[in-house]
């Protein structure tokens, strides 16, 4: 029985280890598309693209890039996160992506 568990036990760790990870990158997606729905809101509003820059940073962690185009009918704003694995095992980081776009209110300022 001793032998049975040395053996499995490695296998279970792993599994923990990768289903955490698959949370872990799902909490990050959500946090990806809040941060980019609130900063096309903000762009949408008129703010400067610093200001749209910040409030897409406070709900991110660093690393994150963030592209805003603002145009005179629409405003999108791109969220790119490189998510390194758990454990260092030689992968290359997974990149989770969010778009939001929305109607620039009228009145708005151009960029």
């Amino acid at each position: 029985m001793t032998a049975e568990i040395a053996v499995a036990f490695p296998v279970l760790v792993l599994l923990l280890v990768t289903a955490l990870w698959g949370i872990m990158l799902a909490a990050r997606q959500v946090a990806c598309v809040d941060a980019a729905g609130a900063g096309a809101r903000a762009a949408a509003r008129g703010e400067s693209i610093s200001a749209v820059r910040e409030a897409v940073a406070r709900g991110l962690p660093p690393g994150a890039r963030v592209e805003v185009l603002r145009t005179g009918e629409s405003t999108r704003v791109v969220v790119a996160l490189p998510v390194r694995a758990p454990v260092p095992v030689g992968l290359s980081p997974v990149i989770l992506r969010a778009r939001a776009v929305a109607v620039t209110e009228p009145g708005a300022a151009e960029p």
